[in-house]
């Protein structure tokens, strides 16, 4: 394309508003002013904070439940209605929502502490200081003036994960005489309280709230709703949000993933110079989103993953395996690359972790009196597998 033809392709696309009304209504980070199909949540959630507007501490509280399942959204529309009321009736209430799964800000300890200071208005280096010094400054500015501090830990299972638990010992233990603190985590994990320290599961006095799946009619009605803010009127018909509402509902009732689908198909449609979103469009969209995931999932890994995922992919394509032969070939792919292997129990954990991760599918067969053992299968698409593993032997160093 020459460069008027660029120009005036911009200035058309600028003009062209054929799909998008406001793409941000299909955003993750959007909070809408009506939340459907969670009253029970929003109520109890409510009930369990309320006390922060009297000055008095409430029990901590953990959101559970699937991605998708209206858990981060509930916990924003909440806050944000105590933040109204806070400001009308003059009460100091300050709510800090930190995302654990961004990366550089609740990896360690210390990046934790220095993004919560900065909240409050107060900087610190990226790093030099010791970690005690920076949590003597933590609790000087928290305790600075009378107010509640509301802490919503969004993936809180990420930050033990990686910066382990003492942030949460901490937080819970120390005694403030003018701030009281409640902290509000979020997690997709409902066993993720049994990798707590048991001192520290002790200090937490939490309370739980379970998020169960959306099913498709409820979806549907959360994307029609969306649908009006995000879309022209006629660029999208209930059939085509229908379609998406199934999509998601397979996926476990994923809202998240309806929303993605949705925005994805618009995306496809405008770049295709259409004025409507059809179902064409949704069966594109679920195809990428499909391809990214799965390349951002592999990407990721550990080295060791890596490299049994190589294993898995270089003997599983076209027909199941087994443990021990991916362990055989893991073995050999160690030496060639100078890294040492791991026990085959381990690779079997690794194994188990790619089954929740969709990226096989491992199935126990019963062998009689010799045992079990897992049949595993390839859930990768095919079109994808030459790209994963051209991609892996680079990482992985295989000449």
């Amino acid at each position: 394309m020459e460069e008027k033809g660029l120009v005036n392709f911009f200035n058309e696309f600028i003009e062209n508003r054929f799909i998008f009304k406001n793409k941000e209504a299909l955003m993750h980070n959007f909070t809408p002013k009506k939340v459907f199909h969670r009253d029970e949540q929003i109520k109890e959630l409510a009930r369990m904070l309320a006390p922060m507007l009297r000055l008095e501490k409430p029990s901590n509280v953990f959101l559970y439940g699937k991605t998708g399942t209206g858990k981060t959204l509930t916990t924003k529309y909440t806050s944000q209605q105590m933040q109204e009321v806070a400001k009308q009736k003059n009460i100091p209430l300050k709510i800090i929502f930190v995302n654990c799964k961004l990366k550089k800000i609740a990896d360690t300890e210390y990046r934790l502490l220095s993004y919560i200071l900065k909240e409050y208005g107060k900087e610190i280096p990226f790093t030099g200081i010791p970690t005690d010094d920076v949590y003597a400054r933590f609790y000087e500015i928290l305790d600075e003036k009378p107010h509640q501090l509301l802490l919503i830990l969004d993936e809180i299972d990420e930050l033990i994960k990686k910066a382990g638990d003492e942030f949460l010992y901490n937080i819970t233990r120390i005694e403030l005489k003018k701030t009281k603190i409640c902290i509000v985590g979020i997690s997709n994990d409902l066993n993720f309280t049994d990798r707590l320290d048991a001192r520290v599961r002790s200090s937490m006095s939490e309370e739980e709230i379970i998020f169960p799946p959306y099913d498709a009619d409820q979806i549907f009605q959360i994307l029609q709703e969306r649908a009006k803010q995000a879309f022209q009127e006629g660029a999208i018909d209930d059939a085509t949000i229908a379609k998406c509402a199934a999509y998601a509902a397979r996926e476990h009732g994923d809202a998240r993933k309806a929303l993605d689908l949705l925005r994805v198909a618009g995306e496809l449609a405008e770049r295709q110079e259409q004025k409507k979103v059809t179902t064409e469009h949704i069966d594109q969209a679920e195809e990428k989103i499909e391809k990214d995931k799965i390349i951002d999932i592999v990407k990721n890994q550990p080295l060791q993953y890596k490299l049994v995922l190589y294993s898995a992919l270089s003997t599983a394509r076209n027909k199941s395996t087994s443990t021990g032969e991916i362990y055989s070939i893991y073995e050999s792919l160690c030496k060639r690359t100078n890294n040492r292997p791991l026990t085959q129990r381990r690779i079997s954990d690794i194994i188990a972790d790619f089954d929740i991760q969709g990226l096989i599918k491992a199935t126990v067969i019963s062998k009689g009196r010799y045992g079990r053992t897992r049949e595993i299968e390839i859930s990768i698409p095919p079109i994808l597998t030459a790209k994963l593993k051209d991609s892996i032997s680079k990482d992985i160093n295989l000449t």
